[in-house]
């Protein structure tokens, strides 16, 4: 973001503040919502220097904030683009310029830095730019009645609120979504008022479903639209409907998410089908190769299945958060950090990716940086907040979502419960917790949906139990250093796709635990269109600690086509038999995919 480095796409975001703070002189460049960017990076940091104090990280986000306090407007107005561009009316364009959506993002940032660092400047900052925002919107007369083109902003609202904060902060959060959709629509009204165009230029329904704003929010029953755009809303949503016992707005969320979650989700738990719009299209449409699957869409999907678990501790939410952030969330960031994907792929071919246009959006490597870069700061601070994702507290129960080593202090009803958790998760399925607090309460458990068998002890001692809803409750009189022992078995499992999903008709997906595994060219070679797996294949897993940061892989016997053609023949009569001759394949981990030399990857094969 300071344009540093080299060769790369430059971003031009910490020069935009330093325009509209007046330090330097020049021209705005980047996105029109390249602000979010910094409040992404700074949300990250408050989060980190929660666990590790780092005092040349302390000074590079005092320094951000410094600027960002410089850049804010007398009356808390804060957009770079806007104030480099003072001949643009501010809030005549919510339908495509992002204010809102840049606000969110800061205040989301302001509210981390101040619960985990103790430093409130960001805060105050972000007070003043709601407050305005406040004075400018909402029912009243003299007020714009409109809502943001891209979300988020709903849902940081309601944080601020719970910061503790106002409650107009949550009330302003409802009236975004009350008021998305209702007729007449707003964006038609800015359009005849300002000339706006819509990004998406046909007249039909998607014109402005594209932006969740097609019809009133508890009507729509099927994700559509701008995958990002999607979850934000639907995260405010679950947040509005928590905070003011609104059931007809959490009934919407639980149909969008089934919606999305049986019917318009990869099985790595990527979302948005299509390029045109970053969006989702229709029920069972997932192509492989034009898939788009944006890592901020995978990182917004958790955002909603943590918010739907806090609403129902339903294992099923869990499941979904599990394998979106262990599959496509992950494979957004190379393993050294330094490179990212905007879109992750299912099925790659280079030269395609090079030379079909349809699938120019689809890179078969990370790139170090993009002009649009809202992925890799958005995957920092999800990373950074991964605790809150892990454990959750009820009333008199700890509830534990992902098995993720560490320690834990969480504040029930009645006590503050510190444990330690021990895993080698996602390798294997052997999990301890060691209870550090005495006392009566519970832990309960999560016994994953791919789970086909597990254990469950105390002390050593099994624990006959059926999961409800995905979880187990020990509920008890524990003693200081009981030892919880959940063992869950982690077989290679081969998946198959609704018979609806016409691209993986007759195909199968190899999984192990929550890890989904992919074929790369550099184990199989070219030609992984050609290999076919057949169902009673033996599978081997391997330790393998020098590949990849340390892996482990799956390996099995497979079947390659191998019919002769003539050269120059296109086309040529069908054999009775297949012609195919035996091979053995390697499987890694979809994560880990695109950390060598670029090549072919494919996650669904052919099943013999």
């Amino acid at each position: 973001m300071n344009d540093l480095l080299e060769d790369t796409e430059p971003s031009h975001c910490i020069e935009n503040f330093r325009l509209a703070a007046g330090i330097s002189r020049g021209e705005y460049h980047g996105m029109v919502f390249q602000d979010s960017d910094l409040y992404k990076w700074l949300e990250a940091v408050a989060y980190q220097l929660s666990v590790t104090p780092d005092p040349a990280l302390r000074e590079a986000a005092d320094s951000a904030i410094r600027l960002i306090v410089q850049s804010q407007a007398p009356d808390g107005y804060l957009n770079t683009y806007y104030q480099t561009h003072p001949e643009e009316k501010r809030f005549s364009n919510l339908q495509n310029n992002h204010e809102l959506y840049c606000a969110g993002h800061l205040i989301e940032a302001a509210v981390a830095f101040a619960r985990n660092v103790g430093d409130t400047r960001l805060l105050s900052v972000a007070c003043r730019f709601a407050d305005l925002i406040d004075r400018t919107f909402g029912p009243e007369e003299g007020k714009l009645h409109g809502y943001p083109g891209h979300e988020i902003i709903e849902m940081a609202l309601v944080r601020l609120f719970r910061q503790p904060g106002e409650k107009r902060y949550l009330m302003l959060a409802r009236y975004f979504i009350d008021r998305r959709g209702q007729a007449p629509l707003y964006f038609e009204e800015e359009a005849r008022r300002d000339g706006n165009r819509s990004f998406i230029w046909n007249e039909t329904y998607m014109r402005y479903q594209y932006y969740q704003a097609g019809k009133p929010v508890r009507e729509q029953t099927a994700a559509e639209g701008h995958a990002v755009r999607a979850m934000y809303l639907y995260s405010g949503m679950a947040d509005v409907s928590a905070e003011t016992d609104d059931p007809s707005l959490l009934e919407a969320c639980r149909a969008l998410f089934d919606n999305m979650a049986s019917r318009r989700m990869y099985i790595t738990g990527a979302i948005g089908s299509t390029h045109i719009g970053e969006a989702f299209t229709y029920d069972y449409d997932l192509p492989n190769d034009a898939v788009y699957g944006e890592t901020c869409a995978q990182i917004g999907l958790c955002f909603f299945a943590r918010r739907m678990l806090n609403a129902q501790m339903d294992g099923r939410y869990a499941d979904v958060l599990e394998r979106a952030l262990y599959n496509s969330v992950l494979s957004g960031m190379s393993l050294d950090a330094k490179r990212f994907f905007y879109v992750n792929p299912l099925e790659v071919v280079p030269e395609a990716c090079e030379k079909d246009d349809r699938l120019r959006h689809v890179k078969p490597r990370r790139q170090k940086w993009f002009s649009c870069a809202c992925c890799p700061p958005n995957l920092a601070r999800l990373l950074g907040s991964l605790p809150s994702y892990a454990f959750s507290a009820g009333d008199d129960t700890l509830y534990m979502h992902l098995f993720i080593s560490g320690d834990v202090c969480a504040a029930l009803a009645h006590t503050e419960v510190r444990l330690s958790v021990e895993s080698e998760y996602p390798w294997d399925g052997r999990i301890r917790l060691a209870v550090h607090t005495p006392g009566q309460y519970g832990i309960a458990v999560r016994i994953p949906g791919w789970c086909r068998g597990y254990e469950l002890k105390v002390n050593g001692e099994s624990v006959p139990s059926e999961p409800v809803s995905g979880y187990i409750e020990l509920n008890r009189l524990w003693r200081e250093n009981d030892i919880v022992g959940l063992d869950l078995e982690m077989p290679v499992l081969l998946m198959r796709a609704n018979p609806a999903v016409r691209e993986d008709a007759g195909k199968l997906c190899v999984v192990r635990g929550p890890l989904v595994y992919c074929l790369e060219e550099a184990d199989n070679g070219s030609g992984l269109h050609l290999l076919r797996l057949p169902l009673n294949t033996v599978f081997e897993v391997r330790d393998e600690p020098q590949l990849l940061g340390g892996i482990r892989t799956i390996r099995c016997r497979a079947f390659r086509e191998s019919r002769s053609f003539a050269e120059g023949q296109l086309y040529a009569p069908a054999c009775r038999a297949d012609e195919t001759a035996e091979t053995q394949l390697t499987f890694i981990p979809y994560f880990a995919w695109a950390n060598r030399a670029p090549g072919e990857m494919a996650v669904w094969i052919r099943e013999i």
